[in-house]
């Protein structure tokens, strides 16, 4: 067996851990939340902007991957920048990826209230609270556990959203779409509606910032995160492709909660309490793998002295950086308590966009003998990554 690199948590993650942390990170909130928004500024040329989303995120995957194998630690584009452009795009892409994140945290824990009893602010904000203390505590108790309590929740919501999709195709004759194929705003609003998508994609970056937690990283980090990325594709084209056919994108892009409504259409209203209890779970997926990912991110940052070095400190007993997983948790409950889901969606994605374009820049200063992918992979990514982070509303900029 291969010797170890050097680390200071615990690596006890393989490759199907691995791939189950990006799924949770990937199928949660997005595939619940972020199609109808994405709908109203693309229209039927929802799947254009959904393909195109998946093609930035290939080229930041592939980006992040031979990064990762290079720099196996805890914290992604954090160590990336820095070893690659320096201490500033370091810091900037470690400060982006917080607030990036701890925004997709609130919007996740928004998401399990919003999910879970709908139409009860109050309720919503307590079972919000309720889901970041006990993601919280999970993840302070460690990383296989986190993996562990995920890998359930994916099955089980692979399982619902393969049968929003059979039930949504097999169900009564739905009305007649309605709605042109090119949205109003043209070639903007399928941009704008990618960079929206994209926030759906964004979780792959979640196994890159366990580095340090995963066994043989420079070859399971390089082969989990397109694994990871290639099912979600799948599995997000089929189900935009149905709520398209079911609903129409008029329709889609009112829905407050798309895929409880195409089961209502498709003739099947009695299944939307489970299809909302699968959105709660996922979203819950989501949050765990969020604060696993930030936490270990704000670890790296504090050993570096760009956050308080306080939280470089890692529990000896279940070597997880207990205070930074605290403290990500109080930031990401008081997002939760406080924002809007879909503002919090665009927030995320503008930051997490711009944490990409450092990534592919740092990428792009690769030497030929450690590249694993063409150049011209990096190149599309940080050029596409600018552009859709632009793309968005000037609000969310």
């Amino acid at each position: 067996m291969a010797a170890q690199p050097p680390s200071r948590l615990a690596r006890r993650l393989g490759l199907t851990d691995a791939v189950v942390v990006g799924l949770g990170a990937m199928l949660g909130t997005g595939v619940f939340v972020v199609f109808a928004p994405a709908a109203e500024l693309a229209g039927a040329a929802l799947l254009v902007s959904l393909l195109l989303a998946a093609g930035v995120a290939y080229c930041n995957a592939m980006s992040s991957a031979q990064l990762a194998a290079l720099h196996p630690q805890a914290g992604g584009t954090y160590v990336y920048g820095r070893e690659r452009l320096g201490p500033a795009w370091g810091a900037a892409a470690g400060y982006a990826f917080l607030a990036g994140k701890t925004a997709s945290g609130g919007a996740a824990a928004i998401a399990v209230g919003v999910y879970a009893v709908p139409g009860n602010t109050t309720l919503q904000r307590l079972v919000a609270a309720c889901a970041v203390a006990t993601a919280t505590a999970l993840n302070w108790w460690g990383v296989t556990r986190t993996v562990g309590v995920t890998r359930v929740l994916v099955a089980l919501l692979m399982f619902v959203l393969g049968g929003v999709v059979v039930l949504g195709l097999t169900g009564t004759t739905a009305p007649e779409a309605t709605g042109t194929f090119w949205p109003a705003d043209g070639a903007l609003g399928v941009l704008s509606a990618a960079a929206l998508l994209f926030f759906a994609f964004a979780g792959y970056a979640r196994i890159a910032t366990l580095g340090e937690e995963v066994r043989d990283p420079a070859v399971t980090i390089p082969r989990a995160i397109p694994l990871a990325l290639g099912i979600v594709l799948a599995i997000y084209t089929a189900v935009a492709a149905t709520a398209l056919v079911v609903l129409g994108p008029d329709r889609l892009a009112e829905s407050a909660a798309p895929l409880v409504d195409v089961v209502t259409v498709a003739g099947y209203p009695d299944l939307s309490v489970i299809i909302r209890l699968a959105g709660a779970l996922a979203a819950y997926a989501v949050l765990l793998g969020l604060i696993a990912g930030v936490s270990r991110t704000a670890f790296a940052m504090a050993a570096n002295r760009n956050v308080p070095a306080f939280f470089a400190s890692v529990s000896e007993r279940r070597k997880v950086p207990g205070r930074a997983v605290i403290a990500v948790g109080v930031v990401v409950f008081c997002i939760a308590l406080s924002g809007g889901l879909v503002g919090a969606v665009a927030v995320s994605a503008f930051t997490i966009l711009l944490y990409y374009a450092i990534t592919n820049a740092a990428a792009l200063r690769l030497a030929t003998s450690e590249r694993r992918v063409p150049r011209i992979i990096p190149v599309l990514g940080l050029t596409a990554c600018c552009l859709l982070a632009f793309s968005l509303l000037w609000q969310a900029i």
